[in-house]
């Protein structure tokens, strides 16, 4: 006799509102990154995963630039590391990064999706799927439209969106295209936003939001 097992469930975190936070950046990010994970507090409860598009010829040192900005732990996603509260991972260049029901991470060296690899839209398709209302997508500064299809799978499992504004972002290409889809939440400027994230995620108080 087979047993059918369900699937896993979401995994979550004590004290979070929601437990992802799916970041996307392209030109300019690592500024916008960096202003971000610094507004954080050291016991931020959710996990948090970076798409930064990067040269895929050379080792990437984000992780260890951002770990210098950020009083949360910062590192290089592997194949199978699991999510923690209070964790960022980043994307290795040219790998896609997938997160999954069970919190444990992928990396995949699929075809190029709009051009990039590591891709925004995989990144929060794969968020939505995992972790519906309990994921929040936030489309940085950068160039191209990457990120655009993935914000409407969030919305769609009922997740929330974050867009950086055109006045703060240094290049409009990436947020001004998700915010023509319809599906982004707030717009806010970079300086705000991790006030919101602390605000959602901590508090729970999305309605309060500018």
């Amino acid at each position: 006799m087979t047993t059918n097992h369900p699937p896993a469930s979401p995994i979550h975190f004590a004290g979070a509102a929601f437990d992802v936070i799916a970041l996307a950046a392209s030109a300019g990010g690592l500024t916008a990154l960096s202003l971000v994970l610094a507004g954080l507090p050291a016991e931020f409860p959710a996990a948090i995963a970076i798409v930064q598009h990067l040269d895929p010829r050379h080792r990437s040192l984000m992780a260890d630039i951002l770990s210098r900005r950020t009083a949360l732990h910062v590192k290089q996603a592997e194949e199978g590391d699991r999510l923690a509260p209070s964790t960022v991972y980043i994307a290795p260049p040219n790998r896609h990064l997938l997160v999954n029901p069970d919190g444990s991470l992928s990396l995949s060296q699929t075809e190029l999706v709009h051009f990039v690899r590591p891709s925004a839209d995989l990144l929060f398709e794969s968020v939505a799927a995992s972790f519906k209302d309990r994921a929040i997508a936030v489309v940085l500064t950068g160039t191209g439209s990457d990120g655009a299809m993935g914000v409407q799978a969030i919305k769609k499992m009922d997740g929330t969106v974050i867009a950086q504004d055109e006045k703060t972002a240094e290049f409009f290409g990436m947020p001004g295209a998700a915010i023509k889809t319809g599906q982004v939440d707030f717009i806010l400027p970079l300086e705000e936003i991790p006030e919101a994230l602390v605000s959602l995620v901590m508090r729970g108080e999305g309605e309060s939001l500018p």
